[in-house]
C-alpha cells in the first residue's frame, strides 16, 4: 500500500507541475492588473472621477495578453529555468519590459483621456518590482526550509559551492535522511557564513568537538575537489570520532547539480587515488580525432579503460585487439552496450604472432597504436621467464616492427615503475620494452614513446581485489611486510596522462607519470581488516623473489624533468636493438639473460 500510495502522489505532482507555466502567467497578470489602476490613480492624485474605466480595461486585457506572448518566446512560461532562478528574473525582465513598450504604444494610439502616458512606464516598474519580489520571496522560503528534525545528524566539511548545492538538495528534497547540522571549513573567510540556516562552526581540526556538541553521527567531505591524503585524513578523523564517513563523486563525475543520490559511503579508491588532472584536451584530439587507433590488451583493465576514454575523442576507427575473447566482449559491451562482436573492430589475435601482426596492421593500417598487451604478474613471470621474454618483449618487438612496416605515426607502450632499476623478470622485461621503442623512436618518423606507472587501484590482481576477496572469503589478509609501500593510482587517471603523454612526448622517451605519495600496504589491509566483522587478521608472508621493498618511479641514472605537464616526467632511455634473426634461434630465455639485456649497452645481441 506504501508504495501505492508514492505512486498515486507522484502522478498527483505530475498533474500539477503541468499547469504551474498557467498558474505563474496567472500571477503575473494579477500584478499588472493591480498596477496600471494603481498607477492611475497616482497619477490622478487619488482622485477617481478623471479615470476611464474603458481605458483602463483596455491596458489590462493589452498587459496580459503582451506578457503571455512575449513570456512564451522568452521561455518564461515553458519551464525552461526554475522558479525564482536568476536566468528566470532575466527572461522576467525582458518580458515585463516588452510587454511596457506596446502597452505605451497603446497608450499613445488611445489618447491621454483614456490612459495617461505616464500610467505604462509606472506600471512597467510597479510590475517589474512586484513579480520579482514574489518570485525572491518564494526562494527565500525555499533557501529557508529545514528538513525535519529526526533525520541523521550530518555535519559537513567545506562551506563552497559543493555544500551549498547538496545543503540545496538536503533542505529540499523530502526523502532526506540527514538533518545538516552545521559546516566546517579551514578558509578564515568564511568564519562567519552560513547558508540555509546553517554556519561554519569552525576548521576541519575541529571536527570531533563540533560533533559531539551538535550530537552529529555523520560527516560528508563535500569538496569534490579533495585529493586523497585529505580525504584519509579526515576519514580518520571521523573514525575516531566515531561518526560515519561520506563522500561526493569526483568534480569530474558530476554533471549538473549535486543530488542526494551522489552521497555515498567512502571506497578504496577515495582514500588511495587522486583525482585526475587537467589535460590539453585540443593536443589529444589533434592526433586522435578522425585518426586510425588501435589498442592491444584492450581487454584488460588498462586497455578497456584506454578503449572507453579515446571513443570520447571521436578517432575515425578504435580497433580491439586482445587474445582473450571474454575481455573483447566486455570492453565492446562497456562502450556500445550491444556487445554482438560482429564489428571488424575487434581483433582476435596474439602480439607472439608475428605474421598475425603484419597482417592486422597491413590490413587496418593504424595511424595511432596504444600497446597495453602484457603479462604483468611479478610471482608468475619470475618462475616462468620465457613466457616474459615471449610476450612483454618479443610481442612488443612484432608491434614496434608492424607499426613501423605501416607508417604508424604514434606508438604508446605502457610500461611499469618496475623497469626503474629493474630487480624482477616482470621489471627486465619491461624496462626491455622501453629500450626497443626508443631505438624505434630513434628510426621511424613517427613518434614512439613509452608510458611508466605504478599499481593502478582495481585492475585484475591488485592489492585491493586481492584484499577483497581475502576479506569476503574470511581472511585473513596477507601482506608482504610491514614496512612494503606501493604506488597507486586510479586506473582512469593513468589512461588520462598516458593519452596527453603520447601528446606531447618527444620519440624515444620514457614518459613517467607523477604518482604521489607511496601508500603503506599494510595500512590499507588494516582498513579492509576493521571493516570486517569480526576483524580480520593480518598475515606478513615475507617478500617473494623479486619484489622490492619500495617501488621506484626513476632509475639511479634517470632525472625527474617535466618540460610540459606538472605530472609528466621525460625521461632519456638508452635504445636497444633485438637481431630478430639470432633470438628466434636462442631457445629457453633465462632470468639472468633477461637481466643482462635489459642493462646491456646500444647493440647488444642476445646469443
Amino acid at each position: 500500500m506504501t508504495e501505492l500510495r508514492r505512486a498515486a502522489q507522484q502522478v498527483e505532482r505530475s498533474r500539477a507541475t503541468r499547469w504551474l507555466p498557467f498558474i505563474h502567467f496567472t500571477v503575473d497578470s494579477l500584478v499588472w492588473m493591480l498596477a496600471i489602476p494603481l498607477t492611475a490613480i497616482l497619477r490622478y492624485d487619488f482622485e477617481l472621477r478623471p479615470l476611464s474605466g474603458e481605458g483602463l480595461a483596455i491596458a489590462v486585457v493589452v498587459a496580459a495578453v503582451g506578457q503571455g506572448a512575449f513570456g512564451y518566446f522568452t521561455g518564461l512560461y515553458r519551464r525552461r529555468w526554475r522558479y525564482g532562478s536568476f536566468d528566470e528574473l532575466f527572461a522576467l525582465a525582458v518580458t515585463v519590459l516588452l510587454a511596457g513598450v506596446v502597452l505605451g504604444l497603446v497608450a499613445i494610439d488611445l489618447g491621454s483621456a483614456q490612459l495617461p502616458r505616464s500610467v505604462p512606464l509606472l506600471a512597467t516598474v510597479f510590475t517589474a518590482t512586484g513579480t520579482v519580489t514574489l518570485r525572491s520571496a518564494w526562494r527565500l522560503f525555499n533557501d529557508k526550509r529545514r528538513p525535519k528534525v529526526g533525520g541523521r545528524r550530518l555535519l559537513i566539511l567545506g562551506a563552497g559551492n559543493g555544500s551549498y548545492q547538496i545543503v540545496r538538495a538536503l533542505c529540499t528534497d523530502s526523502r532526506s535522511p540527514f538533518e545538516p547540522v552545521a559546516l566546517l571549513d579551514d578558509d578564515p573567510h568564511k568564519r562567519n557564513l552560513g547558508f540555509q540556516g546553517l554556519r561554519v562552526e569552525g576548521t576541519l581540526d575541529d571536527l570531533a568537538v563540533v560533533a559531539e556538541r551538535l550530537q552529529a553521527t555523520e560527516v560528508l567531505m563535500a569538496i569534490p575537489s579533495a585529493d586523497s591524503e585529505l580525504i584519509r585524513h579526515m576519514s580518520v578523523a571521523a573514525n575516531r570520532a566515531g561518526l560515519t564517513f561520506l563522500v561526493l563523486p569526483q568534480a569530474e563525475e558530476m554533471f549538473g547539480s549535486v543530488s542526494l543520490a551522489d552521497i555515498r559511503a567512502v571506497t578504496a579508491e577515495d582514500l588511495l587515488g587522486r583525482h585526475p588532472a587537467d589535460i590539453d584536451t585540443k593536443a589529444v584530439a589533434h592526433y586522435i580525432t578522425g585518426r586510425r587507433v588501435l589498442v592491444t590488451g584492450a581487454g584488460g583493465s588498462i586497455g578497456s579503460e584506454l578503449c572507453r576514454q579515446l571513443n570520447h575523442f571521436d578517432p575515425a576507427a578504435l580497433m580491439m585487439l586482445d587474445r582473450d575473447e571474454s575481455g573483447l566482449h566486455a570492453v565492446q559491451l562497456s562502450i556500445d552496450h550491444t556487445a554482438m562482436l560482429v564489428d571488424p573492430n575487434l581483433l582476435l589475435a596474439d602480439i607472439r604472432d608475428r605474421d598475425r601482426m603484419f597482417e592486422l596492421f597491413r590490413q587496418f593500417k593504424p595511424d595511432v597504436v596504444f600497446h597495453a598487451a602484457a603479462l604483468k604478474h611479478l610471482s608468475l613471470l619470475e618462475t616462468n621467464p620465457q613466457e616474459a621474454w615471449k610476450t612483454n618483449v618479443i610481442g612488443t618487438a612484432n608491434v614496434l616492427d608492424a607499426a613501423t612496416a605501416v607508417g604508424t605515426t604514434h606508438v604508446v607502450n605502457i610500461s611499469t615503475d618496475k623497469a626503474a632499476s629493474p630487480t624482477s623478470v616482470l621489471g627486465y622485461s619491461k624496462r626491455i620494452t622501453e629500450r626497443l621503442t626508443a631505438q624505434r623512436g630513434s628510426e621511424a618518423d613517427g613518434s614512439y614513446v613509452s608510458v611508466r606507472f605504478g599499481n593502478v587501484l582495481g585492475s585484475r590482481g591488485s592489492v585491493l581485489v586481492t584484499f577483497a576477496a581475502q576479506a569476503d572469503s574470511g581472511g585473513p589478509l596477507t601482506v608482504t611486510d610491514p614496512d612494503v609501500t606501493r604506488y597507486f593510482m586510479t586506473v582512469a587517471e593513468a589512461v588520462r596522462l598516458t593519452i596527453y603523454a603520447g601528446a606531447i612526448g618527444r620519440s624515444g622517451e620514457t614518459m613517467v607519470l607523477d604518482m604521489g605519495q607511496p601508500v603503506k600496504i599494510v595500512d590499507v589491509a588494516r582498513r579492509f581488516a576493521e571493516q570486517a566483522l569480526p576483524p580480520l587478521d593480518i598475515v606478513f608472508t615475507g617478500l617473494r623473489p623479486g619484489e622490492k621493498l619500495h617501488e621506484k618511479l626513476f632509475g639511479d641514472d634517470e632525472s625527474d624533468h617535466r618540460p610540459v605537464h606538472p605530472l609528466i616526467s621525460h625521461v632519456a632511455v638508452p635504445p636497444l636493438h633485438i637481431d630478430r634473426e639470432t633470438t628466434d634461434d636462442a631457445g629457453p630465455v633465462t632470468t639472468e639473460q633477461l637481466r643482462l639485456l635489459s642493462t646491456s649497452p646500444p647493440g647488444f645481441v642476445l646469443t
